[in-house]
C-alpha cells in the first residue's frame, strides 16, 4: 500500500462508552473509549441491531437501476444479516470492548489476540436475547493475532458462524462487516473485497502484538475500533475473515483512511483456531522464521540500515547456517532488509523448510549464507 499510510489494529473500546476511538498507526478493530479521545482509527460503527448497508444512491443512479435490482441485493443484505449476525458476539475484557464469532456448538468463539490481551476471563454478549454470560480463555496466539474463548455456558440457540473458503474470495465481492465498533452491538457496514495478500505489520501501541500478518483481505468496509474479532462476511452467510486492522493517513493528521481495512483470512482463522480447540496450542504454524531476536540499526544519516542479531537460538535455522550475535542482516534473498518489521514481512512470504539466501555484514565485510528456514 502507500507508503503514506501507516496500519493500525481496530482497538479495544475502553468502558465507559464515549465517543472515543483508540488511534494506531495500523488500527486495529478493538475500541477504546476513553472519554475526550477522537473517533480516528477504528471501525465505526451504527446504533444496536442496524445495518449500515451502504452507499447512498443519487436519483440518476436509481432511476438508471432497475428497482428491482435494487430490492434484490437490499434482501441478499437482510438475509445475510438474518443469518449471521446472531453467530457475532461483543466481547468486554480489562475495560475494553472487542467482537467475536461463534465458532462450534461448544460454545468456542474465535477473536483477536490484541481483543483479549493479558485477560483471562471476559463477559461476552451473545445475540440470543442479548444474555450476557461469562467466557475463559482457551488460547491466544498474538503472532497471528488470533485467539480462542470458551463461553463457562452455552446458552439455548447458540449459533455458530459458517466459514467459507479463502481459495473462493475474489476481488470486487461484496462483503459485510459485523461487530461492536464504538461498542455498539450488532452493527453491520458494507464494501467490496478491494485486494487480496496483503502483508501488512500490526502497531504494539495500545496494547497491539506487533504482528506481521500475511495473506490479508483488504475491503472497504468500515473498519473501526470494537469490530476487531468481528465477521467480514460474503454474500453465501459465509464468514471469509476476521476484521483486525484499518489503516490511518498521517498527512491527515492520524485520521483514518476511508475504505482501507485488512481482516485475517479464514484459512488461517480456520487452522489457528482448530489447533488450540482441539491441543490448547499452535502446534504448526506455518510460519517461517530465523530464529534469532533482533534490532534495527541506523547507518550515518540515521536511517534504518539493517537488523542486527542479538541471540540466535541454538540449533536454530540461523545458527546451523553460520550466522552468530552482531551479525547485521540487510537482505534475504532480493528483498532489502533495514528494519524488524521489513524483515518479518520478508519471512512472512515464505514457508519452513525453504530455503533463502540471507545478505549480512561482519565487522563491515558483505557476507552471504544459505538458510533452510525454521518455524516460528
Amino acid at each position: 500500500m502507500d507508503a503514506s499510510l501507516t496500519l493500525h489494529r481496530a482497538r479495544r473500546l475502553l468502558l465507559p462508552l464515549t465517543a472515543g476511538l483508540c488511534a494506531l498507526a495500523l488500527v486495529s478493530g478493538c475500541s477504546d473509549t476513553s472519554s475526550g479521545s477522537s473517533a480516528s482509527s477504528a471501525s465505526s460503527r451504527t446504533g444496536p441491531g442496524s445495518a449500515d448497508s451502504g452507499a447512498s444512491r443519487t436519483g440518476a443512479e436509481a432511476a438508471a437501476t432497475p428497482s428491482g435490482a435494487i430490492t434484490d441485493l437490499q434482501n441478499d443484505y437482510q438475509a445475510v444479516i438474518k443469518n449471521v449476525l446472531p453467530s457475532v458476539v461483543q466481547i468486554e475484557a480489562s475495560g475494553g470492548l472487542g467482537s467475536g464469532v461463534v465458532y462450534d456448538s461448544k460454545g468456542h468463539v474465535v477473536t483477536n489476540a490484541h481483543v483479549v490481551g493479558s485477560a483471562k476471563k471476559f463477559k461476552v454478549t451473545v445475540a440470543t436475547g442479548e444474555k450476557v454470560v461469562s467466557a475463559s480463555l482457551v488460547s491466544a496466539y498474538p503472532e497471528q493475532d488470533l485467539a480462542v474463548i470458551k463461553l463457562d455456558q452455552v446458552p439455548d440457540g447458540l449459533k455458530p458462524a459458517k466459514f467459507g473458503d479463502s481459495a473462493k474470495v475474489e476481488v470486487g465481492q461484496i462483503v459485510l462487516a459485523m461487530g461492536s465498533p464504538l461498542g455498539l452491538s450488532s452493527s453491520v457496514t458494507q464494501g467490496i473485497v478491494s485486494a487480496l495478500g496483503r502483508t501488512v505489520s500490526e502497531s504494539r501501541a495500545g496494547g497491539g502484538t506487533g504482528a506481521t500478518i500475511a495473506n490479508m483481505v483488504q475491503t472497504s468496509a468500515a473498519i473501526n475500533p470494537g469490530n476487531s474479532g468481528g465477521a467480514l462476511v460474503n454474500l453465501d452467510s459465509q464468514v471469509i475473515g476476521i476484521p483486525t486492522l484499518a489503516a490511518t493517513d498521517p498527512d491527515l493528521g492520524g485520521s483514518a483512511a476511508p475504505g482501507i481495512g485488512f481482516a485475517i483470512p479464514v484459512s488461517m482463522v480456520k487452522t489457528v483456531a482448530d489447533q488450540i480447540i482441539r491441543t490448547g496450542r499452535v502446534t504448526d504454524s506455518g510460519r517461517a522464521a530465523l530464529d534469532i531476536t533482533g534490532r534495527t540499526v541506523v547507518d550515518d544519516n540515521y536511517q534504518p540500515a539493517g537488523v542486527a542479531l542479538v541471540s540466535v537460538a541454538r540449533d536454530g535455522a540461523a545458527d546451523k547456517a553460520g550466522l552468530r550475535p552482531g551479525d547485521i542482516v540487510t537482505k534475504l534473498d532480493d528483498q532489502q532488509v533495514t528494519t524488524i518489521t521489513s524483515l518479518q514481512e520478508a519471512l512472512a512470504a515464505d514457508k519452513p523448510g525453504e530455503k533463502v539466501t540471507v545478505t549480512y555484514l561482519r565487522d563491515g565485510a558483505e557476507r552471504t549464507a544459505k538458510v533452510t528456514l525454521g518455524e516460528i
